[in-house]
């Protein structure tokens, strides 16, 4: 991973995905959580002042170290545990059933293996455990799937990895989820679509 990804991506992850109308989503996407919460892509900890207040404890695991430099003052100012446990998703450094509830925004478009990290999600957290979702991925029309495969490669080379022509529902139902909501839509029209199809949802292990 070269300076590009360490240094610039987590800037610009956080100005586009600390925007009001993303905060809104982040906020719905955090309802219902409790006890004992995993997230992978903790990132600058965006998602710390939505938890809800029955959440126990949170276990972050965060691949960039300045993405965890940067998440200091939320952590600060959180009231329950926060804990770095380890950098990549796809390899939990936790037993079997270790979690009441996991969550997951705007990661499963860079992680390399999204289903091979939704499979550790699915094996730390309790039996009937949720994982909640909120990712951006493949659109629901030809025309804007055809536009996120055009703009895939660059997009990989600018933003540390991530795709666009994912599909988060797909891969958490290959991963052994069943879906218990979602609700889909564009955060901004027009010439935006391509990056802007989003999914919030939460899925039962």
């Amino acid at each position: 991973m070269g300076w590009w990804e360490q240094r610039v991506v987590p800037r610009l992850t956080d100005a586009s995905l600390s925007q009001p109308p993303v905060d809104r989503l982040r906020a719905e996407a955090c309802r219902g959580l409790a006890g004992r919460v995993v997230e992978i892509g903790f990132g600058s900890g965006l998602n710390l002042p939505h938890l809800p207040t029955g959440v126990t404890g949170v276990d972050a695991v965060e691949p960039l170290d300045l993405g965890w430099e940067r998440s200091a003052g939320r952590r600060a100012a959180y009231d329950v545990p926060v804990r770095r446990v380890g950098l990549d998703g796809q390899a939990l450094a936790a037993p079997d059933d270790s979690y009441d509830a996991a969550l997951c925004t705007f990661t499963l478009c860079t992680v390399a293996d999204p289903g091979r990290a939704l499979a550790e999600l699915r094996r730390v957290l309790v039996p009937g455990g949720r994982l909640h979702l909120l990712e951006h991925g493949l659109g629901p029309t030809p025309r804007v799937r055809r536009w996120q495969r055009r703009l895939d490669p660059l997009q990989r080379r600018v933003a540390g990895g991530c795709h666009l022509s994912r599909d988060p529902l797909a891969l958490a139902a290959g991963a052994g989820f069943t879906v218990e909501a979602v609700d889909q839509g564009y955060l901004a029209p027009g010439p935006g679509k391509p990056w802007a199809w989003v999914t919030r949802a939460v899925v039962r292990g």
